[in-house]
């Protein structure tokens, strides 16, 4: 089955999407099980796309956009780092999980809003300056799937498929 590639935006929006669809679950999850695998497979899929936003897509944008919005976006990926240790660290037992599970979630909405806001956002910001977005979606995602993989060979929780449909921009 051979997959259309995404340009680079759609494949962070569609990362975006379900991330979000897995906190969504986890406010709904009533089990401890359930939680602690919704949080893991979140801190996963949160890590890789910080990679790759890290490693390929923020250093494209690099002179293209506002360098206060980048520094923030650098910041932002920092502070949820930290949270997404202290998760995997813990379990659903601890005093506090379930309260950085949300703080984590809420720091992610702020950021994506400010990575996906209209017109002033990063990615609108970086398709004004030029930036070739399909070139940038292959390697995005050629890093995201050996990511991924590494990750399957160290036991982690596999990828989940990804269930948005991001209509064509």
């Amino acid at each position: 089955m051979a997959e259309k590639q995404m340009d680079a935006v759609a494949l962070l929006k569609a990362d975006h999407r379900k991330v979000e669809e897995i906190f969504a679950e986890f406010e709904k999850a009533r089990g401890k099980d359930r939680k602690q695998k919704l949080a893991r497979q979140a801190c996963l899929e949160l890590k890789v796309h910080a990679q790759i936003e890290e490693e390929i897509f923020y250093p494209a944008c690099e002179g293209k956009i506002e360098e206060d919005l980048l520094k923030e976006a650098y910041v932002e990926h920092d502070a949820a780092k930290l949270l997404i240790n202290e998760i995997e660290a813990g379990g659903p037992d601890e005093a506090f999980y379930d309260a950085k599970v949300k703080v984590l979630s809420e720091l992610i909405e702020h950021h994506v809003k400010e990575e996906e806001q209209r017109l002033e956002g990063m990615f609108s910001q970086a398709r004004k300056a030029g930036l070739d977005m399909d070139e940038l979606g292959a390697e995005l995602a050629q890093r995201k799937a050996e990511l991924m993989e590494e990750a399957k060979e160290r036991g982690l929780p596999p990828a989940r498929p990804a269930t948005f449909q991001h209509p064509s921009a």
